[in-house]
């Protein structure tokens, strides 16, 4: 049975890293319909209770909620803003939350991340590994890839580190099983 798969970096960065990095992890899978979305479709107003009453429920955030709706799996590669999720990612949710509470719908997912340092990300994946149950994400795995430029081969768009490379294909295997 092929699954549709959803990946995106959750990063507005048009060189993300992330994004290299989703794409990676997307193009490991079989039997997979695979979409990669870009945070930079469904920019949006930041979020504040007055912009939500003037302007209700915008149709990309909408759009995006549909996305996950639609899909029977996730992979996302989250950027690193000071510890945190990026503001571009955040705003999204905050929209989307606010009309699915639930967003992620119970969808299995893998969880990544990458940096150009030396923890790879670890501070936001912890803080979306610790998130995302209680916004309807059943996380399969997750892998954090440390000083990108020195485990990722850009010309090749893989990851050149062999046991990242095997923990992420492991991840994957677990996003793909029915369990």
């Amino acid at each position: 049975m092929t699954r549709k798969v959803t990946c995106f970096a959750a990063s507005s960065s048009r060189n993300s890293i992330n994004k290299q990095l989703v794409t990676y992890a997307a193009g490991l899978l079989d039997n997979a319909e695979v979409e990669i979305l870009d945070l930079n479709d469904y920019e949006l107003p930041l979020f504040s209770v007055e912009r939500e009453v003037e302007l209700g429920q915008p149709a990309l955030a909408r759009a995006f909620v549909d996305k996950i709706q639609s899909s029977d799996a996730l992979i996302i590669a989250f950027a690193e803003h000071n510890g945190c999720y990026s503001a571009a990612y955040k705003n999204l949710f905050d929209w989307a939350s606010r009309i699915e509470g639930k967003v992620y719908r119970d969808k299995p997912m893998v969880l990544l991340a990458t940096s150009p340092g030396g923890r790879g990300g670890k501070s936001v994946l912890e803080l979306a590994l610790a998130q995302m149950p209680r916004f309807g994400g059943d996380v399969r795995g997750s892998v954090s890839v440390p000083s990108f430029a020195d485990n990722f081969d850009s010309d090749r768009g893989e990851i050149s580190n062999a046991a990242i490379a095997g923990e992420i294909r492991a991840a994957l295997a677990r996003l793909m099983n029915d369990d």
